[in-house]
């Protein structure tokens, strides 16, 4: 594998937990150059964000489990849990947003949103996002 599809896998990835990436810039800079094929730079963007969203997901529902809390206190886990609460996994579409992405996907996780239509969700939203992104360096 190529080390600027495991560098955009990587930043992609971080991106998607609670910490800071640039994988969009990333992505950008990569298909401006035209070197690498579309579709890879695609997957690999995807794959690693949707990766990292799941672990933070996975963090929600573990977390829930080991400390139990009655209420999510932060103002962007209350907003997160009211979008998940009232649109299911759908509001997972919106995975990508920056500041309140991250929440989102730990909220459904703590609130025992299924994974699977969670997984499928995220996926949809970010795999557009990173199309748009693309087709807008092309």
């Amino acid at each position: 594998m190529n080390i600027e599809l495991i560098g955009l896998f990587v930043s992609a990835f971080l991106s998607a937990t609670l910490l800071p990436g640039g994988s969009e810039a990333l992505l950008a800079w990569l298909v401006s150059q035209g070197q690498q094929s579309l579709i890879l730079l695609l997957l690999s963007a995807t794959l690693g964000n949707v990766l990292g969203s799941m672990v933070t997901f996975a963090m929600g529902a573990w977390l829930k489990t080991r400390y139990p809390l009655k209420q999510l206190d932060k103002p962007n886990q209350q907003r997160a849990r009211d979008w998940i609460e009232r649109y299911g996994a759908l509001a997972l579409l919106l995975a990508w947003l920056p500041i309140v992405g991250d929440p989102l996907c730990f909220v459904a996780g703590w609130l025992g949103v299924n994974w699977r239509w969670s997984l499928l969700t995220i996926t949809i939203g970010k795999s557009v996002r990173y199309c748009v992104i693309a087709g807008l360096f092309l």
